[in-house]
Formats: structure tokens, C-alpha cells, sequence
């Protein structure tokens, strides 16, 4: 098929990929306008951009496709640009730009959305981390034909797969972008056989954009609780917390399941109640968090053991 892309992340970027491996014409790549990052703040091309220039693919990189928007010339260049195409389908995957009526009428074939969940459950900005914090069992791809709701159309393919308790939003993303690049694909090879099915929308539920005021650790909340948000937030934004005067984040953690710890009952929310060099374990006020990857604010990442050693932590401090 003769397809338009429109995506940003690697999440994208790896769907792209397996479409231009199956043999498909991209005629077009979509991404949205270069952004600063890093220290020096210099413009950084999106990974579906930097993947699509190193395979000669045409890019084109509008701030809005909406025609009575804030950037009505981009929007109908946009337009003008999709409609000279004749492509068959647009694919859509994490792209961060709404597409208005015109656009979601723009091929023949429609709008075809690669979504990280099993809906109607978690639609919007955030589906994995979502799903990680609410202790899901297990999580998937939706191909969507897309309408003017948000994550509302139709369902064409849908494939499940299990969430590990280890999972964070990094590992759980790259499964679920190599099954999204599979599932679109195949859902271009099988078109004719495919039957939209429709989203019982009483069953929704939706997936806020994660905020920066959702890292800091709560040590009044469960072991469990603080397992899923440490794991939900990795790798970003991160989950923060104070002991003493110093910041740290916390990468990965465990909930004890059965912690046997002398004076865990009668200690304080966040304080420690062992270290040793591959763990730290913490009250909560329902059980033990166990870290074991935990970062000292303005440092780079190193092994706890080596933290632990220009950074000393006492059995009785106290997180907060």
C-alpha cells in the first residue's frame, strides 16, 4: 500500500520500520517539529524523523494540521501536500498532534492508529504507565480506525500479552512497540479479511498524561503502591524522594511479600531497616519496599554498592 506515516517516539519509529521491511511505500513521513533537549537546549530531530531521513523518505514536520489552528499555513500545506499523494491509508502511531476531520478523510482507506492497550481500557497519552500503576495483569496492541473521538473508533486487530511484575515503562514499551510494528503490518496484508469490531465505551477508562508532581514517593502508601509507581515512572519522569538534606531517585523496587524485619512494625513510614550493598529496604505503611537502583540527584547511575560507598546510609535514617 501506498501509506502516510505520522509518528514521533521510537514507539513510532519501530512500526515504521516493519512497515517499510514488509514492503510497503511510506509516501510520506509526519513527525512533529524538531525540540530542545539535552543540556544545551540545541534542536533535537524526532527518532521518526532521523529514521526516516537515513532511509530517503520524504518528512514533513507541520506545529498543527488544524486549518483554523494557531498555524493555518502549515495545516494547509499539510493538506494540499496528503491529498496530491493518493496514498492508500495513513498510519498513526504516538504521533502528539490531533488530526482534525479533514485529515482522518485524507487516503482511501481512512485512519489507522497503533494503540498500547487493550481497549477501550486506558485510552489517551499514557497507556503503559497507566496500566503498570493500576497492576494490570496484562496489557496489548489495539489497530484502531481512527474517528474523531479520542481512541474511540473501531478495533480491526487486537493481540494480548502478559505484564511482569519487573516490568517497568521502558521494558514494557519495546514489547509492545515490536508487536504494534507486527500488528499494523498485518493488518495492511490482511485488510479484505478484517472485521471492525466496536468499543463498549461504558468499559473506558483513561490514561492521564504523566505529570512531574506524580514522582515523589508517598511512604504512607503501600509497598505495593510505590512498587507500581517506581516501575510506571522508569524511565521517565523518575520517582523522588528526600533523606536528609539530599535528593534521590529511585529506579527499581520490590514489595516484600513477607518481610521479617526486627523493628519493622514499630518503625516510621520511610525509614530504613537494612542495607546492604545490592538492597535497601524501607517501612511503608503496609509492608517493606526493597530498592535496588537508586540514584543520587545531579549524579549519573552507578551500581547501589558503589553509591552506598561515597553515600553511606544508616540503618534508622528516615526517606521523605
Amino acid at each position: 500500500m501506498r501509506i502516510i506515516f505520522a509518528g514521533t517516539p521510537e514507539f513510532a519509529k519501530i512500526a515504521l520500520a516493519q512497515l517499510l521491511d514488509a514492503g510497503h511505500e511510506i509516501v510520506l513521513v509526519l513527525t512533529q517539529p524538531d525540540r530542545p533537549a539535552g543540556r544545551g537546549l540545541k534542536l533535537q530531530a524526532s527518532s521518526v524523523k532521523t529514521f526516516a531521513l537515513e532511509h530517503h523518505l520524504p518528512v514533513f514536520q507541520p506545529s498543527s494540521l488544524k486549518l483554523d489552528g494557531k498555524y493555518p499555513d502549515q495545516a494547509a500545506q499539510a493538506q494540499a501536500l496528503m491529498a496530491s499523494l493518493g496514498a492508500d491509508v495513513m498510519v498513526v502511531a504516538a504521533y502528539g498532534l490531533i488530526l482534525p476531520p479533514w485529515a482522518l478523510k485524507s487516503t482511501r482507506l481512512g485512519c489507522l492508529n497503533i494503540h498500547a492497550s487493550l481497549l477501550p481500557q486506558w485510552r489517551g497519552a499514557a497507556p503503559i504507565h497507566r496500566a503498570i500503576m493500576a497492576g494490570d495483569a496484562q496489557t496489548g496492541i489495539c489497530i484502531m480506525q481512527m474517528d474523531e473521538g479520542l481512541d474511540t473508533g473501531d478495533v480491526l486487530l487486537r493481540e494480548s500479552i502478559l505484564i511482569d511484575p519487573s516490568d517497568t515503562t521502558a521494558t514494557l514499551h519495546d514489547k509492545l512497540a515490536q508487536l504494534g510494528g507486527a500488528l499494523i503490518t498485518r493488518a495492511l496484508n490482511e485488510w479484505d479479511q478484517l472485521t471492525p469490531t466496536p468499543q463498549d465505551h461504558a468499559a473506558a477508562s483513561y490514561a492521564h498524561k504523566i505529570s512531574k508532581e506524580e514522582s515523589a514517593l508517598d511512604w504512607r502508601q503501600s509497598a505495593l503502591h510505590l512498587q507500581r509507581q517506581i516501575l510506571a515512572l522508569n524511565p521517565s519522569p523518575g520517582s523522588s524522594t528526600q533523606l536528609g538534606q539530599e535528593s534521590f531517585k529511585v529506579w527499581h523496587a520490590k514489595a516484600l511479600e513477607t518481610p521479617i524485619i526486627p523493628g519493622a512494625l514499630s518503625s516510621p513510614n520511610g525509614a530504613v531497616l537494612r542495607v546492604d550493598n545490592e538492597f535497601i529496604d524501607v517501612q511503608c505503611a503496609n509492608g517493606v519496599l526493597r530498592i535496588t537502583q537508586l540514584q543520587k540527584a545531579g549524579h549519573k547511575k552507578m551500581p547501589l554498592s558503589e553509591l552506598l560507598k561515597g553515600n553511606p546510609i544508616a540503618v534508622g535514617s528516615c526517606f521523605s
